[in-house]
């Protein structure tokens, strides 16, 4: 199910043959079960490890097997789609990725014939060609205009004796190093405010920069300034398995092919303590026992759309010794349930507060924010045994009362405790969130939330909260879901505490602690289950 996205292939298949031949403009996406998982398997780069594998096998007549299979599919593949015709012609972003499965291709599929190599070339030639011709600029740049670049790059490289094939290598190094500071910024974070488009975007600037150099094109020196920062920007938000929370949007695309990255540069582990990053607006807590805490207090996303980020402001996440226990919900889909897609990027969905039952900006579509929130980091304080955190974020100011939501993270010999308050008028409805990983389990023990996964406990216990809820997979409307992977969906636990009153009366206090007790000066309240 890698290469269709978890979507089942008899679906894919009816609507690939439902527009079968057809000008690819005619085609049209909504009729689809999700136009992405579409586009999946046609990126080709199932080929890409067939290739990997050819160089690597010691097996001579495996590898005229694995030689034979992947020219097959790829000129089965050409002769199903020729130019322009199908599905995969309508995003130039898919086009770019295909180019250098071409080149992999022709450089490991020694059994072509001189007329199926020419085939290649064209195809190789003519996907460059329209590429150029639809560059993603201006309001859409983003990671789909790297993955063009990517394409160039390579198609630059193989015609570059030509005047047109110069042209595409230059115009693809431009822009891949104007966009390189643009999309990761100066403390490593993503302007997407997406940590998985993150990692696609810092993989395609590794892989150009490997061919750029290895075939002396390029010195791209500046590039893995940046891209290091990036690195060290993941680096501290991973759990010791490399996993890291699943903040903004994750299509489950790769650079180079699942299962395959292409050679990263070098940066030290992270030890514990407190990394701010104020550019991308995070702050994350990392304790000697294995525990990673983050907190959101950037942006919406890249402007002006923001099309990739969550409304997620002042939202935390938390795992244990590499087990997630407070989780960003993921992504699910784009297309073909536009409900969940809804939920999944809104606030609700995210471990923060809602006012109202409202998102922090508004949802124009599956792709388009408008109203975008301002959140900042107003406080840092060092203590002996910690540090205390204060943000606020603008989103509810454009509500009746103009609420603002204030957030206070107090970590200190061990124990997080959590302070939300709200400034504004008006009687308002207030909505905390907790979400909980599928594999945590949650019971009341002593007064205290107990969640568990594993060998590991984290113990929860909320002051004045008379009623918290654990919701889990309500259908309509859409609440208590968990996506581990893109098509996938899976019921997940929210602990949920309400409270109606004027905003500035209205407070939340929450102690969070690891394997520990937390200080009895904050009572629980009961518990409910539904």
């Amino acid at each position: 199910m890698v290469f269709t996205l978890n979507t089942d292939p008899a679906s894919l298949a009816g609507f690939k043959e439902a527009c079968g031949g057809q000008y690819f403009a005619d085609i049209r996406s909504d009729t689809a079960p999700d136009i992405r998982t579409v586009w999946e398997p046609a990126r080709l780069q199932h080929l890409t490890l067939l290739c990997a594998q050819i160089q690597t096998c010691a097996d001579s007549s495996r590898v005229d097997t694995l030689r034979q299979f992947a020219k097959d599919s790829l000129l089965g593949w050409l002769k199903e789609y020729p130019f322009l015709t199908g599905p995969h012609y309508m995003s130039p972003m898919e086009c770019g990725l295909r180019i250098p499965v071409f080149f992999y291709c022709l450089k490991s599929l020694e059994c072509l014939t001189a007329e199926e190599q020419q085939e290649i070339l064209s195809a190789l030639y003519l996907h460059a060609w329209w590429v150029a011709r639809n560059l993603s600029l201006y309001s859409s740049l983003g990671n789909h205009t790297v993955c063009e670049c990517i394409g160039l790059v390579f198609a630059g490289a193989v015609f570059r004796e030509d005047a047109e094939g110069k042209e595409w290598l230059n115009r693809a190094n431009d822009l891949l190093e104007q966009e390189v500071t643009h999309q990761v910024l100066a403390d490593g974070g993503p302007a997407e405010q997406s940590l998985a488009y993150h990692r696609f975007v810092l993989d395609l600037y590794w892989l150009a920069a490997d061919f750029l150099e290895r075939n002396r094109l390029k010195d791209c020196m500046v590039w893995k300034d940046a891209l290091l920062r990036g690195e060290r920007f993941l680096k501290a938000f991973a759990a010791d398995t490399g996993l890291y929370p699943s903040i903004g949007d994750s299509d489950g695309g790769y650079a180079v092919a699942p299962g395959m990255a292409p050679a990263r540069g070098n940066t030290e582990n992270v030890p514990a303590g407190v990394f701010t990053f104020p550019d991308a607006g995070y702050t994350v807590l990392r304790t000697a026992p294995g525990a990673v805490l983050t907190f959101d207090h950037g942006p919406l996303g890249m402007t002006p759309l923001y099309n990739h980020g969550h409304a997620d402001a002042l939202s935390i996440t938390l795992s244990a010794s590499s087990r997630p226990f407070l989780v960003d919900p993921g992504t699910y889909r784009y297309n073909g349930a536009p409900e969940y897609r809804s939920y999944f990027k809104g606030s609700r969905a995210h471990n923060t507060v809602t006012v109202d039952g409202e998102d922090q900006a508004v949802q124009e579509t599956g792709f388009v924010w408008a109203r975008p929130y301002r959140a900042d980091l107003t406080h840092r304080q060092t203590l002996p045994d910690g540090v205390v955190l204060e943000a606020r974020h603008d989103g509810y100011a454009r509500l009746r009362g103009r609420v603002i939501h204030l957030r206070r993270i107090t970590a200190e010999n061990g124990v997080w405790v959590m302070d939300d308050r709200f400034e504004g008028e008006g009687v308002r409805d207030f909505e905390l969130d907790f979400r909980l990983h599928p594999d945590v389990q949650a019971q009341r023990v002593d007064g205290l939330g107990r969640l568990t996964a594993g060998d590991q406990e984290v113990f929860i216990r909320m002051l004045r909260v008379p009623t918290s809820l654990l919701v889990s997979g309500q259908e309509n409307p859409p609440f208590g879901w968990f996506s581990p992977d893109y098509g996938i969906k899976v019921k997940s636990c929210v602990l949920c505490c309400r409270k109606r009153g004027v905003a500035s009366a209205v407070t939340f206090q929450t102690s969070i602690g690891i394997n520990r007790s937390i200080p009895p000066n904050a009572a629980a309240g009961r518990v409910e289950t539904r």
